[in-house]
């Protein structure tokens, strides 16, 4: 029997793939796929559409089987994290964890599939996310029924973690544009994606992990800029000034333990500091580390944490 050889690995970003000499991509994680359906356990229906059939982007739509006909419920455009190179709208976890939001905030839901680096490079998670966002306020009648018929569209909400909240940043400015029917009420960040080449914080005394990042950003963008690209620095000169957001609240959600919690803490600092008007709040959950409600959807603080979110998209 011939022996079998391992492939060759060119590059490894750890935790998430490998880069193999072929050229392939050999993803570590965010592979696994629930299907759609009813969930039991929260009364939530789900099913999978494609909303962009030029490039094939999907989405999972979410629906309480409990919403009346005629009653307009809040949306939610749900953003996936994953360092913009892995997971999916039908990673099991993240399948859980819209369940439990969709059913906390009685909500309907569009979680974007976008399409991930490196086969597809930055910015076309970006693109993805705001042709997804375009699709739900613009497609007539050619709109799901649940979006058509159950949704409020004067209270839409971009909310995402990690890489989907960076990408929710952004969707936010590109809102500035003078389209009337295109009106986000808020915008849900967890655990946001921020960084910069010079370390802050909790960074500055962990420089194992603050490389790892590195390393992250650098493999999805490559560049000159590095961690101080705009897309994933918002604080640069040059980077559209905060006060430009296009909403009218945001929730910072930041975790004690997570390398990203300091500049999710800086963001809403200087959204304090700047001019924008709207509503903004900062809630930072002890003792957890980065997207711990989207591994451990179940436990007691991510309960807590979804329960937060539905108070923010429910009030007024």
């Amino acid at each position: 029997m011939a022996a079998t050889t391992s492939p060759e690995v060119l590059l490894e970003v750890f935790p998430y793939l490998r880069v193999l000499k072929d050229g392939t991509i050999d993803r570590l994680a965010g592979t696994q796929v629930a299907p759609p359906g009813l969930d039991p356990e929260t009364g939530v229906l789900s099913k999978d559409i494609v909303v962009l059939p030029q490039t094939g982007v999907s989405a999972r739509l979410y629906r309480p089987i409990t919403a009346k006909p005629g009653t307009k419920l809040p949306l939610v455009v749900y953003l996936h994290g994953g360092a913009f190179c892995i997971s999916s709208a039908a990673d099991p976890c993240y399948h859980t964890s819209l369940n439990n939001l969709v059913a906390e905030a009685n909500a309907i839901a569009v979680s974007v599939n976008y399409r991930l680096a490196p086969e597809y490079p930055l910015p076309t998670a970006y693109e993805d996310c705001w042709a997804a966002l375009n699709w739900v306020f613009n497609c007539g009648e050619d709109r799901d029924s649940w979006v058509k018929d159950d949704v409020d569209f004067g209270r839409v909400f971009l909310v995402g973690d990690s890489a989907g909240a960076n990408i929710a940043h952004h969707l936010a400015f590109k809102d500035s544009d003078p389209d009337p029917k295109l009106k986000i009420a808020g915008i849900g960040m967890v655990n946001p994606y921020f960084w910069g080449k010079e370390p802050i914080g909790g960074e500055v005394g962990d420089l194992v992990r603050k490389s790892m990042v590195d390393t992250w950003w650098n493999f999805v963008c490559p560049s000159e800029k590095g961690g101080d690209d705009p897309l994933i620095n918002p604080f640069l000169d040059g980077a559209p000034g905060l006060e430009g957001l296009a909403c009218g609240k945001v929730l910072v959600m930041v975790a004690e333990k997570d390398i990203l919690r300091d500049r999710g803490r800086l963001y809403y600092e200087e959204l304090v500091k700047s001019k924008w008007g709207g509503r903004k709040e900062l809630i930072e959950t002890q003792g957890e580390d980065h997207d711990f409600h989207i591994f451990n959807p179940n436990c007691d603080k991510a309960k807590i944490l979804i329960r937060d979110l539905g108070k923010f998209i429910n009030q007024d």
